[in-house]
């Protein structure tokens, strides 16, 4: 069995749920952190119907509150060392740029950024002083390549993109490794339950309203489409078993790579007409 303990954030849902329960398979002993208790019924199921319910222990965790992570800083104390940190919880704030407002650009850094910032660096202290760790990060696609009507997640996931860099080059030299996953669509809860629209984007009065439901529309075609997050998981189990994360950006999804190829070698003005014919925009 590994004796290796994995700290999940975000885990009543999507990849988190997923990694946790897998990683518990794979013989890890697992922290699954969520922000609100009562949504741990169905992991809690899950381990029960995987039979590792002795390799998962429930704490709450809300990344965006000062006091929950305070508070959690306390609780790591009577837990075994972290060896790994995944920084998964998050959500998807969409809107255009003139419709969403600052405290809800604010709300979508606070979980998406801050937390990830807040987190890490309760748990890095600790990894440091073993001189071992690893932190992997769940970004987006999202976080480089933009999409209208998403900026404030493309920017907080953005934002986490340099952030996540800067600290790699920070911490290699204490043996701490750190890595980006890049997901581009797939069939998960932040497309649903955890997306949310800017208020004002909402309204029938929207300047954009004809250029969101062009976008709505795109994306409802492209719904079956979304990949499977067993693809996800299996990525993030295998950065976990490595002995060292090579390297820092770990793209994943269908067509992602060939965006990202895309967007590196075309002229702007190239790229951005190819995107307004896809979206039948003039």
């Amino acid at each position: 069995m590994n004796s290796q303990t994995v700290l999940i954030t975000g885990a009543s849902s999507g990849f988190g749920l997923l990694t946790a329960i897998e990683l518990a398979k794979k013989g890890f002993f697992v922290i699954a952190t969520m922000r609100n208790m009562e949504k741990s019924a169905y992991i809690k199921q899950l381990s029960k119907e995987s039979h590792v319910e002795g390799r998962l222990e429930y704490l709450q965790l809300d990344v965006a509150s000062t006091k929950s992570v305070e508070n959690f800083s306390y609780q790591l104390r009577d837990l075994p060392p972290i060896d790994i940190l995944i920084n998964n919880a998050g959500f998807a704030l969409g809107g255009f740029c003139e419709d969403v407002s600052l405290i809800e650009y604010k709300e979508q850094f606070e979980t998406n950024f801050f937390g990830v910032i807040s987190v890490t660096q309760v748990v890095l202290p600790y990894m440091r002083q073993r001189k071992k760790g690893k932190i992997i990060n769940v970004s987006s696609i999202s976080g480089r390549v933009g999409f209208p009507g998403l900026s404030p997640y493309a920017a907080s996931k953005n934002a986490l993109e340099g952030w996540s860099e800067c600290l790699r080059l920070e911490v290699k030299p204490f043996g701490i490794d750190v890595a980006l996953i890049e997901p581009g669509s797939f069939k998960t809860s932040i497309w649903s339950t955890g997306k949310k629209i800017a208020e004002k984007s909402k309204a029938d009065d929207s300047p954009y309203g004809q250029y969101m439901n062009a976008i709505e529309s795109e994306l409802e075609q492209g719904q079956n489409k979304l990949g499977d997050p067993e693809e996800v998981v299996q990525l993030v189990v295998k950065l976990c078993k490595k002995k060292g994360i090579r390297k820092l950006r770990y793209p994943i999804g269908s067509g992602v790579k060939t965006a990202l190829f895309l967007k590196n070698i075309l002229p702007w003005t190239v790229w951005e007409k190819v995107f307004f014919k896809r979206l039948k925009i003039k």
